[in-house]
């Protein structure tokens, strides 16, 4: 795999994981529209590891408030905001844990990585975002996630599962249905993605070991490096941006890509 390959893919990997767009159709896209190799499972889990690192920085108090929490959760004792946000993540990855074991199982998900496939879900989820951003109500915050509204933001996650459809854009187009204010649906949402990128390398890393191929463990190294580099400046600037624009300029991004994508599918 040469430097530039695998640079290519951590920061496409990096850029495109929290912010609105899908990274899996992204990275789908490379070898399906420039001829490049499959970079392999051993890339995707350093990727993926560098991202969740990026997460973990951004929202730390977010994180070890969680973590705190965890102790209390397990004894049962949900008494603190700790404990209670444990909860709440822990029931909103349980329905994309299932419905990727499924997948996995029956060889569905390799059936859906198709170029038509992202063109349709890209403009679709694209207007579904649009729709939930501009009508939702900006009445909750993230202080006020309920366990109704994980269990949603779950099942909506778990749509995620299909490429094109963005596990961010999808939880926060849910999160903004349930009227929370752009800024706390993001963060949501990026908290979310942690259990979540954390199971999905847990199942990537078992395939890994299973195969017993360690030869490019260098390549892995600076592949989560610059993926953990270039999704903490994405995370950064979308976050930022968000006190001053809506989801718009996201939308349009999708839609122009998946149009192109279905030109390009169909003709």
């Amino acid at each position: 795999m040469t430097l530039f390959h695998l640079l290519l893919v951590a920061i496409i990997q990096g850029v495109t994981e929290f912010l609105p767009v899908s990274s899996s159709a992204h990275l789908i896209l490379l070898p399906n529209l420039t001829g490049m190799t499959d970079q392999g499972q051993i890339i995707d889990v350093a990727v993926h590891l560098g991202t969740l690192g990026a997460v973990i920085l951004y929202f730390w108090p977010d994180v070890r408030l969680a973590l705190g929490g965890i102790p209390r959760l397990i004894c049962g004792r949900i008494d603190t905001r700790g404990a209670w946000l444990a909860l709440c993540l822990a029931i909103a990855t349980v329905p994309v844990i299932v419905l990727g074991l499924i997948l996995k199982l029956t060889g569905l998900d390799d059936m859906m990585r198709s170029t038509a496939v992202i063109g349709w879900t890209m403009i679709i989820f694209g207007l579904v975002l649009y729709w939930a951003d501009q009508t939702g109500a900006t009445t909750k915050t993230a202080e006020n996630w309920s366990l109704r509204d994980a269990v949603i933001m779950g099942l909506w996650q778990a749509i995620a599962l299909i490429p094109g459809t963005s596990r961010s854009g999808i939880t926060v187009s849910a999160a903004r249905m349930l009227g929370y204010r752009r800024e706390d649906a993001a963060r949501l949402a990026m908290l979310m993605s942690i259990p979540t990128i954390l199971a999905s390398g847990l199942l990537l890393g078992a395939e890994v070991v299973a195969d017993a191929n360690f030869a490019i463990l260098g390549d892995a190294v600076i592949g989560a490096l610059f993926a953990f580099v270039s999704a903490l400046l994405a995370l950064a600037l979308m976050m930022r941006l968000l006190k001053s624009i809506s989801f718009t300029p996201y939308v349009i991004y999708r839609v122009i890509l998946g149009v192109i994508l279905l030109f390009i599918a169909y003709s």
